[in-house]
């Protein structure tokens, strides 16, 4: 039950603090002149600080996944016991759905359901920059960026790296993915973090929210793959 306190609390961190700065940030770019590119960075940083701030807080009890497909990814990558799959999942989305909650109250409602509001994720919609990116586009990047993210995490949690920096590692990867993927999807790589604004926002949100289910986990579970077969050093290399 530690494990999935930890796992809930981690997640509700995530998405309180990740999709926060976002609904509240863009309150105030949209009312001085646009500042995007301002509200980009910062975003971005935030869901960085969630998860290294967490993965040092509670990442020793749960191992600090936050998310249901890098708990698909660890178990596919050999790092985490298939048994302990869906409770961990349940816990994150529990978790997420939380945060997302309490978001909400604070913001007084959920904005106007449009692609991008209460920090949902989309495609085929030009909310930053007048650009929108296509499903294959966007399933690209949400699989792409999430394989990556996976072997990051095994990598620095790995038993023969220095184990003090992973989270550092870890949340300034996830920073990176957010600048590279925000004008895309409003960046997953996290379902359970997706599935949370869209139960609330409903709409556009819950139609598209397949895309950042399949292709986070497809691309965790790749990745997970790719480390465990082509990257990861037995004793004996080692030695």
């Amino acid at each position: 039950m530690k494990k999935l306190f930890a796992e809930f609390f981690g997640t509700f961190w995530l998405v309180f603090g990740g999709c926060g700065s976002a609904i509240f940030a863009s309150q105030i770019a949209l009312s001085d002149n646009g500042q995007l590119g301002i509200l980009l960075v910062g975003v971005a940083l935030a869901f960085g600080l969630t998860v290294l701030t967490m993965a040092y807080a509670v990442g020793h009890i749960s191992g600090g996944h936050f998310n249901p497909a890098v708990s698909f990814g660890l178990a596919l990558g050999g790092r985490f016991p298939m048994k302990d799959l869906v409770p961990y999942i349940v816990a994150q989305c529990v978790g997420a759905i939380a945060a997302a909650g309490a978001l909400a109250f604070i913001n007084g409602g959920v904005g106007d359901g449009s692609a991008g509001s209460f920090a949902t994720n989309f495609y085929d919609s030009a909310v930053y920059f007048g650009k929108s990116y296509g499903v294959g586009q966007a399933f690209a990047a949400e699989f792409l960026l999430t394989m990556f993210f996976l072997i990051i995490i095994m990598g620095a949690t790995d038993k023969f790296a220095n184990g003090k920096f992973a989270g550092i590692a870890i949340g300034l990867a996830l920073t990176l993915i957010h600048l590279i993927s925000i004008p895309i999807t409003n960046t997953s790589v996290n379902p359970a973090r997706s599935l949370s604004q869209a139960v609330f926002v409903q709409g556009q949100a819950i139609s598209q929210l397949w895309l950042f289910w399949i292709a986070p986990i497809a691309g965790a579970i790749v990745g997970g793959l790719i480390y465990k077969t082509l990257l990861q050093k037995s004793d004996s290399e080692v030695a």
